[in-house]
């Protein structure tokens, strides 16, 4: 069955592999639009890279619209020191010819959840500001949507833009713990998985020779946004996050964890945004996520380097 999704974005190169991929897998994803949020980069420059990545994947077709410019009550933090000052430094992307949507990113959340009750996903690439304030506009739809898949939180191994917190959590807080407490059935990819999917030489040099222009984009973008993580880690490759949320709705079978009840801190003085993952239930809090903690890294790159195959 095709997947109706919403895709809330702040690209950022790893969320731009992960764009490319859903849009490689025409049979099982129909996007139906992109909310561009702050986070990465600010709002300007995420819009542009969102409507840049359309234009690349030949699908000008799939409407762009702008989300909120800054968190729910704090300031934006960006991540500059790792995507560059556009964002998605990398490859020569051409400026956009198209242009995003007039209306707000968070009344076309809701207007196309009530739309398609029951229908849609919400595959989160990025903070989560946008997708909390539909539900604070319109509190209905929390139970209309289908599903929410994203890529948020940490636990084992914690924090990569604090000791204790994962940036997209970090950047709004707040955002996070409004969605994960509306009772939406959700899914959360946190750096537990994506830190073992790691782009290798081997790897970026299979994307590379694909050689049709969205994975030579990508394998450009990545190479670029590898350097950071590669001084900090001293790892074998960087790891690419955001591939990670496709790729669960894609194969599930490739990955594990289990349903555990997962809280944000609000107010930590160290802690701020850490992801507490209730792992051993030793509270009485409610479920309310699948929490992933392992995948098959090798499947995972066949998967992506499949999905840029059918790509231009």
């Amino acid at each position: 069955m095709t997947r109706k999704l919403i895709i809330l974005t702040d690209p950022g190169q790893d969320q731009a592999a992960a764009i490319l991929m859903i849009l490689g897998q025409r049979q099982a994803f129909d996007v139906l639009g992109l909310v561009a949020t702050a986070g990465n980069i600010n709002l300007d420059h995420t819009i542009a890279n969102c409507l840049k990545l359309m234009e690349l994947a030949g699908r000008p077709d799939i409407p762009v619209f702008a989300g909120c410019p800054h968190p729910i009550i704090r300031p934006l933090v960006m991540a500059e020191h790792v995507h560059g000052p556009t964002g998605l430094d990398g490859p020569n992307l051409p400026p956009p010819k198209i242009a995003a949507q007039e209306k707000h990113g968070v009344d076309f959340i809701i207007d196309t959840v009530r739309a398609h009750p029951g229908e849609i996903t919400i595959c989160s690439l990025s903070p989560v500001t946008n997708l909390a304030m539909a539900l604070r506009k319109a509190p209905d739809l929390a139970g209309k949507i289908h599903e929410v898949v994203a890529m948020l939180g940490a636990y084992f191994e914690v924090g990569n833009i604090t000791p204790t917190a994962e940036f997209n959590c970090y950047v709004d807080p707040e955002a996070a713990d409004i969605v994960l407490k509306a009772g939406i059935r959700t899914t959360l990819l946190p750096l537990d998985v994506t830190h073992k999917m790691l782009s290798t030489p081997e790897r970026l040099g299979a994307m590379r020779a694909l050689g049709n222009r969205c994975s030579v984009a990508t394998a450009e973008m990545l190479e670029f946004s590898e350097a950071f993580d590669l001084r900090k880690y001293g790892w074998d490759g960087a790891p690419l996050h955001g591939p990670c949320v496709p790729a669960f709705m894609l194969a599930p079978e490739m990955f594990s964890g289990r349903q555990i009840n997962v809280s944000v801190e609000l107010c930590g003085t160290l802690t701020s945004g850490m992801t507490v993952a209730d792992w051993w239930q030793i509270t009485d809090r409610p479920k309310n996520v699948f929490y992933v903690t392992d995948g098959d890294p090798v499947a995972y790159y066949d998967l992506l380097l499949k999905s840029l195959e059918n790509l231009p």
